[in-house]
């Protein structure tokens, strides 16, 4: 008797896939719609975003959970009973187990983000769920006569799946939206976690994606610390099966240091550690955070771009050889976390100007990410600006944030309707204050502001209306595209010219 109907096996399969799939891509939707068939319930939109009203209850994922605890049961019976079954069947079974056993403790017992840090923030903190899990792991994987193709492991599987319902929920809470640029971001965040390949990362991956370096660029104030952070602390943690509690507390996860803020002494100290009396106002010997972040631990440099060259070699060593010394020492010491970079500038043109090394940067960069802009977001989803007005509000004004969503939603609708936010997500958030407490947002304007917008329109007007030559066309646009770019050798290869060609059309037009 085969084990599986052609039903069953076409429920399985696509099951199987969805269980291995990046949730926050719209394939997951069509693996869903696979294994339901006709009962499946279409979705409001493409991508898997949150609402301020989002139901985590999703109806399909209700049906697929009920149908796949009943399949279970039935297979296992047969296996036990003694069907015959091939490895790829195994198999199946043993990923349609593990989306049961997923959903009927992991998903249920961590419906929250808190109640996710709550189990893991104690190292001696029973796992109140971890004896109810075991028992029916084993009822699922140790089937008398019947000997499964992976052998699993419950703690380490355990251990996965909490880490699969925390990486859910940081990406989830923190980056929002339903636009196609902020669903890419999201999925680019779950595979800077578990990789592309799930099954491979559960096999091998997960205690050596600390030693891959993850570079996130993009505009400023477009949540790039938010991104650093839902990776950061979505990171692998062993589960100790004897003391029944995580090897680890996710409160020692995340250390993050803003480079732009502190001199290069400070910098060093703050990362390597220091020997007493190393140099000025070292009082005592010091642990830096290279040193004290654990091994599922992660170390956020936001604004590296700003680095010093100096201590870009220093750091270039820990992130080749994971070893570095104190200030002040000669004893090498052991760095055991991961390293997340980030930047607003372009790193590209900081290594031609000689600003930034390039084997640094090549270190960087085996993992990139970038972050969205507002406009982008806004460009494919102008629905997008409600959902986010209203949770800035709620983090604002808690219970108070629907009419404080609504007075501000009225304030861009009358005064910013074709606004680009410049400043992004974190001026959007000003503009929610500012309504909060004055009623109203005017969007800031550096001292020179007026003075070089009206120039801009006016030789872009000169230039509609055909009053300008084609010199001083040509040198009012390098000025305009170094004004973005920052350096002549940029503009010169943005606009295919020589770099004393971009120079002297600048220095002529008084830029």
């Amino acid at each position: 008797m085969a084990l599986f109907s052609r039903e069953d096996r076409k429920f399985c399969e696509a099951l199987s896939r969805l269980a291995y799939c990046n949730p926050f891509l719209p394939e997951r939707f069509e693996y869903e719609r696979a294994a339901l068939g006709d009962s499946y319930q279409p979705e409001e939109t493409a991508v898997w975003s949150r609402h301020i009203e989002w139901d985590h209850e999703r109806k399909n994922v209700q049906r697929l959970t009920a149908e796949a605890e009943a399949l279970t049961q039935r297979l296992r019976e047969a296996l036990v009973g003694g069907s015959s079954a091939t490895a790829k069947e195994l198999e199946l079974y043993e990923d349609l187990s593990l989306y049961v056993v997923y959903y009927r403790f992991i998903a249920r017992y961590c419906a929250t983000t808190q109640a996710l840090e709550d189990i893991t923030t104690g190292r001696t903190e029973r796992v109140e769920v971890w004896p109810k899990f075991l028992e029916d792991f084993n009822h699922h994987f140790r089937l008398p006569g019947t000997a499964l193709p992976s052998d699993h492991d419950p703690a380490h599987v355990f251990a996965c799946l909490f880490q699969i319902r925390r990486a859910f929920w940081h990406i989830f809470d923190n980056i929002v939206g339903e636009s196609m640029p902020v669903a890419r971001l999201r999925a680019a965040v779950w595979q800077s976690i578990f990789t592309h390949d799930m099954r491979r990362y559960r096999r091998s991956l997960y205690n050596r994606m600390g030693d891959v370096t993850t570079l996130i660029t993009g505009p400023s104030g477009t949540g790039k610390e938010l991104v650093a952070r839902a990776i950061g602390l979505s990171q692998y943690i062993a589960f100790d099966a004897k003391r029944q509690c995580f090897a680890g507390d996710v409160s020692d996860m995340f250390l993050t240091l803003n480079l732009s803020a502190l001199s290069p002494t400070l910098i060093e100290s703050e990362l390597f550690g220091h020997r007493k009396g190393s140099f000025t106002g070292a009082v005592a010997d010091r642990a830096g955070w290279l040193e004290l972040s654990p091994p599922h631990g992660t170390v956020f440099l936001d604004e590296i771009g700003e680095l010093d060259p100096a201590i870009q070699v220093k750091l270039l060593r820990v992130v080749q050889s994971r070893v570095f010394q104190r200030l002040g020492e000669t004893d090498e010491r052991r760095f055991h976390g991961k390293i997340i970079a980030a930047t607003n500038r372009d790193l590209a043109a900081e290594i031609r100007g000689g600003r930034f090394r390039e084997d640094f940067y090549y270190r960087l960069c085996s993992d990139q990410i970038r972050t969205v802009s507002l406009r982008e977001q806004l460009a494919d989803s102008p629905g997008d600006l409600k959902n986010l007005v209203a949770f800035i509000a709620q983090r604002a004004v808690g219970e108070e944030s629907a009419r404080l969503a609504e007075e501000t939603e009225s304030w861009i609708a009358q005064r910013l309707a074709d606004y680009d936010w410049p400043g992004n997500i974190r001026e959007l958030e000003q503009c929610v204050r500012n309504v909060m407490i004055r009623g109203e947002y005017t969007p800031p304007a550096s001292p020179d502001e007026a003075e070089v917008g009206d120039a801009n329109r006016r030789w872009l007007r000169d230039a509609e209306v055909g009053c300008l030559s084609a010199d001083d066309l040509l040198a009012h646009y390098c000025a305009w595209v170094y004004k973005q770019l920052g350096t002549y050798e940029a503009t010169a290869q943005a606009l295919g010219i020589d770099r004393r060609t971009v120079k002297s059309r600048v220095e002529r037009v008084g830029h």
